[in-house]
């Protein structure tokens, strides 16, 4: 996976948003206001999953508004970063001031409940850590290392006590993979997400994102 393109914050006066989710995609959601706007916001992992039930329902999502750079010529881009409460805006501008991890890093680390990762950084459960999306051994630790002690306070949200290990809360490695080609080759992200956990249930030892889609598809036939 490529880099991130650097993204800065530079002030922004967009900090809640509320209207009809329209859409929700593998990176975000699109809300429609009732001015006929409407706006793409970047949502982490786990609430993107959240919000798949809620498409046609008002929502609030509390924002970050940053830019990005694009190419050489410093022309920056706006994007718009949506979580559902103050306090899990707060959790990822936490994330972010971990060396190596960049907001757009942040979000697709961000695959289980806040309070969840919270608690491992806490107990400095390393290997949990690597269950997330793009978080190898090094940075587990150096999340640990730069986090803890700062963080507590989000370890007592409701949900705190799962496990970042039990396969139903992150999809990792090939599973991910295999998942987000399912997205990309037309399937829904809810039944992209059913057909992966479904195949990696019958077939646990699949290792491979080509294997598991073709069990996929083969469980169609």
């Amino acid at each position: 996976m490529t880099a991130d393109a650097p993204l800065r914050y530079l002030g922004g006066m967009l900090a809640r948003i509320t209207g009809v989710l329209e859409e929700i995609g593998e990176t975000g959601a699109l809300i429609a206001l009732e001015s006929g706007l409407a706006y793409r916001v970047l949502t982490p992992r786990f609430l993107t999953d959240d919000l798949m039930n809620q498409v046609g329902q008002r929502v609030t999502l509390y924002t970050r508004e940053l830019y990005e750079a694009q190419g050489q010529g410093g022309h920056l881009t706006p994007r718009l970063m949506g979580f559902s409460s103050s306090n899990d805006l707060r959790f990822f501008e936490l994330m972010t001031t971990v060396k190596g991890v960049g907001p757009r890093k942040a979000l697709r680390a961000m695959a289980a409940p806040i309070p969840t990762i919270a608690a491992a950084i806490t107990t400095k459960d390393a290997k949990a850590l690597q269950q997330l999306p793009e978080i190898g051994k090094r940075l587990a630790e150096t999340m640990i290392a730069e986090l803890h002690g700062k963080i507590e306070s989000f370890t007592a949200a409701e949900g705190a006590s799962a496990r970042l290990t039990e396969p139903k809360d992150v999809l990792t490695g090939a599973a991910e993979q295999a998942r987000a080609a399912l997205v990309q080759l037309g399937e829904s992200p809810a039944e992209a997400d059913r057909m992966v956990r479904g195949t990696m249930d019958r077939e646990p030892g699949l290792n491979n994102a080509d294997a598991i889609l073709a069990a996929a598809f083969g469980q169609r036939e």
